[in-house]
């Protein structure tokens, strides 16, 4: 049986819902006959650049954190080591929602240098890191989840305190840090950075999406 194949990346803050949407695209889908698989990155357990990130993340590897350029070359090796399941199930599947992709590690490390309110060519950099050199297949689609970073931050941090193996890491923790990401979410969705993108706002029904990402 022939899929449609359409690759959708899901983006936003630590806390925004990525996961929670996910799943409710996932029943959506079910309940429609429509094809669904997911992903989520970092792949923790799973790669070991994954790994290697967050004990940075965590204070465990010295200055590494420290580094704009050595966290996000990490993250974009844990998706190249993923390029082959990335290909097989898009192919095997109407829809494959990633859980973070590629504009995550270019929004979190141009908001890391200060954009937007300082420029940085960081994204164009992670671009030609991830997909030119990397080979990581272009989204068809990405879902902006923008949602308010005080909320987000709540969220985080009430899953923090009812699981202990998700304490805050150094990225979640900094407020500002968090500000000017999503900043940088934003201005992707308007530029259509790598690909179209969907913006859904916090409380926003997320029923119509679907359709759309098979079109």
């Amino acid at each position: 049986m022939q899929r449609v194949g359409r690759l959708v990346a899901i983006e936003g803050l630590d806390g925004s819902g990525k996961r929670t949407l996910t799943r409710k695209l996932e029943r959506q889908a079910a309940a429609e006959g429509v094809a669904v698989a997911t992903m989520a990155f970092p792949r923790y357990g799973v790669d070991v650049h994954a790994d290697l990130v967050r004990d940075a993340l965590y204070g465990r590897l010295g200055d590494l954190s420290d580094s704009v350029y050595g966290p996000a070359l990490l993250f974009a090796l844990d998706r190249k080591n993923a390029v082959a399941q990335i290909r097989t199930l898009t192919a095997a599947n109407d829809v494959l929602l990633l859980d973070r992709y590629v504009s995550s590690n270019a929004a979190y490390g141009a908001a890391r240098l200060g954009a937007p309110e300082v420029g940085t060519n960081f994204p164009e950099w992670v671009r030609d890191l991830e997909i030119v050199r990397f080979g990581l297949p272009v989204p068809d689609r990405q879902i902006l989840l923008d949602t308010p970073p005080v909320l987000a931050a709540q969220r985080a941090a009430g899953r923090a305190e009812s699981d202990t193996d998700r304490s805050l890491d150094r990225f979640e923790a900094d407020a500002g840090l968090q500000r000017r990401t999503l900043a940088m979410y934003r201005r992707f969705a308007a530029e259509g950075f790598l690909s179209p993108w969907s913006v859904l706002e916090s409380g926003e029904s997320p029923v119509k999406l679907l359709a759309g990402l098979l079109d």
